[in-house]
């Protein structure tokens, strides 16, 4: 089970667990503010973008090709941004926190 705090564009703080899936399947499971999922997961939009804390990165890991090329038609990108969708759940990112992009 692993623990993911997501805060959002209007500073909510949202505590949630998960075991499978992925970060942005669970976070629209819990109408988690500014996460949408448009294409379901198949990282082909940028609506499930969050900003991944530098000492997380680690746990994360970074961001694949394709989904650095989709970050790219986003302004609001940076050396820490992930598409949620593309974050699996596990163990190893117990403790992460994401602070969703605007």
């Amino acid at each position: 089970m692993a623990k993911i705090t997501f805060i959002t564009s209007d500073h909510q703080t949202i505590e949630l667990e998960g075991d499978s899936g992925s970060v942005m399947e669970l976070a629209v499971e819990h109408n988690v503010n500014g996460i949408d999922g448009d294409c379901g997961g198949v990282c082909s939009c940028a609506t499930c973008h969050v900003h991944v804390r530098p000492e997380d990165m680690e746990k994360t890991g970074a961001a694949s090709e394709i989904e650095t090329d989709m970050l790219e038609l986003d302004d609001n990108a940076d050396a820490y941004s992930r598409l949620s969708c593309q974050i699996v759940i596990s163990d190893a990112i117990d403790g992460v926190i994401l602070t969703v992009a605007k």
